[in-house]
């Protein structure tokens, strides 16, 4: 009896504490989103209350769709995402599977230095990054974030899918060298369809800081045809006035796409986060 009862005290008290880390997670971007709803006077004045039929407004939405080049900016921002998922997912398990099937000299030194990527913020590298983008002509261009956002989620990708891989039975492997699968079949034929929760994982960690990036797109892509949705939003907040509406309504737009991909990845991502706990 007393283990079942200290199981449940355990179970709540964990339990409590992951809805108290959710409601701080989450009221942030709560907040914003009730507040886009709402007159600039109820932003200030009521600004944790949902909007009420006298505080109800469009305003930002219609300034957003109507002032600003929102279609562009989200267009730009998705296919530098995606993109950038894609090279980091597919490169990344190439690695990843290198790293893992082959002994060589340097296996072992490659793994190490691959991890100080990730220790090591790619935003110290910006005044070199961008005299290569100078130099090559890709500035104001997105295959300029593109190559920026790969190169800083490779480590990490090939961090989480080398361990994976690992992890694939050799026999499954060896079976297919016996019936004449070439290493590239072995790869993509085999390897890659099960580590799809590890992929799942990359591309959440990868895709959430690049949507959310202003960094790089203020420095690399700044021109009005390259801006992406989250600098699209800065261009209504000004030296003396911010049309606190119009941002709030970008930033509630802007969540909605990455909110989305999360919801469709959350299976593979818990499963990717806690394969490998039980053995």
């Amino acid at each position: 009896m007393s283990q079942a009862r200290n199981s449940l005290t355990r179970s709540v008290l964990s339990h409590a504490i992951l809805l108290t880390y959710t409601i701080i997670a989450l009221a942030p971007v709560l907040v914003v989103i009730l507040n886009s709803f709402k007159t600039r006077a109820a932003i200030f004045n009521q600004p944790v209350m949902p909007p009420l039929p006298s505080t109800f407004s469009l305003i930002g939405y219609a300034t957003v769709f109507g002032r600003g080049n929102f279609a562009l900016y989200f267009t730009n921002s998705f296919i530098v995402t995606v993109v950038s998922v894609v090279l980091v997912m597919v490169f990344g398990a190439m690695a990843g599977f290198a790293l893992s099937e082959y002994r060589f000299k340097l296996n072992t030194l490659m793994g190490l230095y691959l991890a100080v990527g990730i220790m090591i913020p790619i935003r110290l590298g910006t005044v070199a990054i961008l005299q290569i983008m100078v130099a090559t002509g890709l500035v104001n261009s997105l295959w300029a974030l593109i190559l920026v956002y790969t190169a800083s989620g490779l480590p990490l990708s090939i961090f989480i899918l080398a361990e994976f891989m690992r992890q694939v039975s050799d026999d499954l492997k060896n079976a297919g060298r016996i019936d004449g699968l070439s290493e590239y079949k072995i790869f993509f034929r085999l390897v890659f369809p099960l580590v799809r929760p590890a992929l799942a994982t990359v591309a959440v960690f990868t895709m959430i800081p690049i949507w959310n990036d202003l960094w790089f797109p203020l420095i690399l892509a700044p021109g009005e045809a390259t801006k992406t949705i989250t600098l699209g939003a800065q261009s209504f907040i000004g030296q003396f006035l911010t049309d606190w509406n119009a941002v709030l309504a970008a930033l509630s737009l802007a969540i909605l796409p990455i909110l989305v991909l999360y919801l469709i990845f959350s299976r593979q991502l818990i499963r990717g986060l806690t394969s490998g706990a039980v053995k």
